[in-house]
């Protein structure tokens, strides 16, 4: 698994997707012939062991304090403040003229949001002069750990495989390329450069054939149904 995604691309054209592997154990992946993303193969790929392992003989000290901020204790609620509720009889209703208690049963004038209600009481918060940061796990050499200078090296290929997660349909793969050849990688993606704006073109040309096809038949509407619409 790589580390760091590299996004695709996400339009509905013909892309080339390359990745380019050398001896020093560094890699370049390019889309459409345009580098996106060099680095280390160790670095970027969950392929080792890795260096540093968290030391399992330490822990978090059990009196660490990790609360940046606390209650300022100083801080006291004022007196009464849970005594304003939060609604109230609004001043302005009057019980209707036609109203029968007989008949309507006893009027309750309606309530509204209290202007002087002031919610939920909290305490402002202040530094902790007890934080000590954020805990570090101490890390130590990790023992599974063993360099490999020919991480870019395949013997074989028996299989290409792809693992596809999508959102929407449509995506096609095909035309999978393994070469030692750089140059080679290059011109089978220059042959299909042309299909992106070939692509490009018939989309606007559709796109373009859609609006007029529109703009007609508002064109042709009777005026009444215009302004039913």
């Amino acid at each position: 698994m790589i580390k760091n995604d590299i996004p695709c691309e996400s339009d509905t054209f013909t892309h080339t997707y390359t990745l380019i592997l050398k001896p020093d154990n560094t890699f370049n992946v390019l889309i459409d012939g345009e580098s996106k993303r060099t680095g280390n193969i160790e670095d970027e790929f969950e392929i080792l062991e890795p260096k540093l392992i968290n030391d399992p003989a330490q822990s978090k000290p059990a009196d660490w304090v990790d609360e940046a901020q606390i209650d300022d204790p100083e801080d006291v609620k004022p007196a009464g403040w849970d005594d304003i509720p939060a609604t109230i009889v609004d001043p302005e209703a009057a019980k209707p003229e036609d109203w029968d208690d007989e008949l309507d049963g006893e009027w309750e004038a309606p309530t509204v949001s209290n202007p002087e209600f002031k919610g939920l009481w909290r305490a402002k918060r202040i530094d902790n002069p007890a934080y000590k940061g954020p805990w570090v796990h101490p890390q130590i050499n990790n023992p599974a750990y063993a360099p490999d200078n020919n991480l870019y090296k395949y013997s074989s290929f028996g299989a290409v495989g792809l693992e596809v997660w999508q959102v929407k349909a449509g995506t096609i793969f095909d035309n999978i390329l393994v070469t030692d050849s750089v140059a080679e990688a290059e011109t089978a993606r220059a042959a299909y450069a042309g299909r992106k704006s070939t692509e490009a073109a018939l989309e606007k040309t559709e796109r373009e054939a859609r609006e007029a096809e529109a703009a007609a038949a508002q064109k042709d509407e009777p005026a009444d149904e215009k302004d039913d619409l």
